[in-house]
């Protein structure tokens, strides 16, 4: 346990806010646009709602998961945090979600793709399918 605190400390103080034109460069920069149909807006658009663009961002659910990260990946699922019971589909700990490498995220974001579809997350569902996202990439020059 104490192994888990430490490394969530190590995560957090690696973590970053980014604006949504920094990541929305991120996100094209990995190959996010497009990916499996999903445009770039998108993504910017879930990662908006999701986390307000903070890699750091945690969420405790009313089942006793937690979601992780930019994407708030959800720890009963797809990471392992050593506290729920999960089926860690993306091989990760929760902790390497928390920090300013979104590699593990954006990996991990393209598997919950693959395997769900973006309607997996709700924020997604409630404040991006079917609006204008548009604005979501408005004045990033992209």
């Amino acid at each position: 346990m104490r192994c888990l605190v430490f490394l969530l400390f190590v995560a957090l103080a690696n973590a970053r806010v980014y604006t949504r034109c920094e990541w929305a460069r991120v996100l094209k920069n990995y190959g996010m646009d497009g990916y499996h149909g999903i445009s770039l807006a998108e993504w910017v658009c879930l990662s908006q709602w999701e986390s307000s663009y903070n890699t750091s961002a945690t969420h405790h659910n009313t089942d006793g998961s937690t979601d992780y990260g930019i994407f708030q990946i959800n720890s009963r699922w797809w990471c392992t945090d050593g506290l729920t019971p999960t089926q860690n589909a993306c091989n990760i700990n929760c902790s390497e979600l928390l920090t300013d490498n979104v590699q593990v995220a954006i990996d991990c974001a393209k598997l919950i793709i693959m395997d769900s579809g973006i309607s997996a997350w709700v924020a997604w569902r409630d404040h991006c399918k079917g609006h204008d996202l548009s604005p979501y990439l408005a004045g990033c020059g992209l």
